[in-house]
């Protein structure tokens, strides 16, 4: 079966992305589930996670998050049955493409995907909803009346985000990196309840002169944010911009604008603390967490708690209180040029392939 991977020992001059033709896996055992596969979002490949965790590895699947009908279930599979419409997320380690037709699934990674929602929605939603849910719940302890700050909060990341806190009864606030994208954060309107707008401050940091502190503390009454979701985050002025736009917060800036007792959640993997900053934490009795968002598939040691998230971020998209960036839907024969647009951050919503 030929789908798309991702060479892991492809040199500078060599593509990085190849459609390849692979032998189709039988069934590994009696768990296991044959998907047809509908729609398959594209995700960066982390290619370092990768190399450091499957160093004999040569081709990364690529398309991990998958929507389908099961056409066959092993004789041990209690969950679905043949011609049930699934959705989930490929473990790490997978050797098949999302982009197959057909794929062999553990029945652990799928949920139910509800009818109301469309392959491409379920396959664009469920990889950013576990992310949110992992980052909001699982670390942060969300809880209503709290305050939130988003960066990024038009990415597709962050509308989920920003979505899902207000749905909790927080009080969200959220930065735009453009004016298109402070426009979508200012008309953002819940589709079920009260029709008040979803984000109570935008902050527009494309303006330059911003100053993302004052505005927040301003906005809290100067008592300061309960809950940080960073999109990244720049660690020292001396930082290349190209590297590190000018766009994203300084870890300064997030540690002035923290609460009492606040969680701040980061996807900044080198993250670095001098020993002022955690003095500054540690006065204000601040945590912070890291949100990796693949822990859920480096252990299976809460599988339970993971499918349970995986059917919540349905039953929310299938009810309206979440509603996913996601652009208009790729053919397969355009999934190669799309992936590598995607792999260099060149594109602002979820691209979903359908099949």
């Amino acid at each position: 079966m030929k789908g798309l991977y991702y060479q892991v020992t492809a040199s500078q001059d060599e593509e990085k992305f190849v459609f390849q033709e692979k032998e189709p896996v039988s069934s590994p055992s009696d768990y296991h589930v044959k998907l047809q596969v509908k729609a398959c979002a594209l995700s960066p490949v982390d290619t370092k996670l990768i190399s450091k965790l499957y160093p004999e590895k040569e081709l990364a699947a690529v398309g991990r998050e998958v929507a389908g009908v099961i056409l066959e279930v092993g004789s041990k599979v209690s969950f679905f049955h043949p011609d049930d419409e699934a959705v989930g997320i490929l473990p790490l380690d997978c050797e098949e493409s999302g982009l197959c037709e057909v794929i062999w699934v553990h029945e652990h990674h799928l949920v139910h995907k509800s009818e109301k929602v469309s392959w491409v929605e379920a396959a664009g939603t469920i990889w950013d909803g576990l992310c949110v849910y992992t980052a909001l719940h699982s670390l942060a302890h969300l809880t209503a009346g709290k305050s939130v700050l988003v960066l990024d909060g038009a990415s597709p990341f962050g509308t989920l985000a920003v979505q899902l806190s207000h749905h909790r009864g927080a009080t969200v606030i959220a930065t735009a990196h453009s004016e298109e994208d402070k426009q979508f954060l200012e008309k953002l309107r819940p589709t079920v309840g009260i029709r008040q707008p979803v984000v109570a401050c935008v902050i527009d940091m494309s303006k330059g002169n911003v100053d993302l502190a004052d505005k927040c503390l301003e906005e809290t009454g100067g008592l300061g944010v309960d809950i940080v979701l960073d999109a990244g985050v720049i660690l020292y002025n001396t930082e290349d911009p190209i590297i590190k736009p000018k766009l994203l917060a300084h870890k300064h800036d997030i540690i002035t604008l923290l609460s009492v007792g606040s969680h701040w959640v980061t996807r900044e993997k080198n993250l670095q603390l001098d020993p002022p900053d955690s003095n500054s934490l540690f006065l204000k009795g601040a945590s912070i967490s890291f949100l990796n968002e693949e822990i859920w598939n480096l252990s299976n040691a809460q599988q339970g708690k993971y499918l349970h998230i995986l059917k919540d971020v349905m039953d929310k998209l299938a009810s309206g209180i979440f509603r996913p960036q996601l652009d208009e839907a790729v053919p397969l024969y355009e999934a190669k040029v799309f992936m590598e647009m995607v792999q260099k951050n060149e594109v602002r919503k979820r691209q979903v392939v359908q099949l």
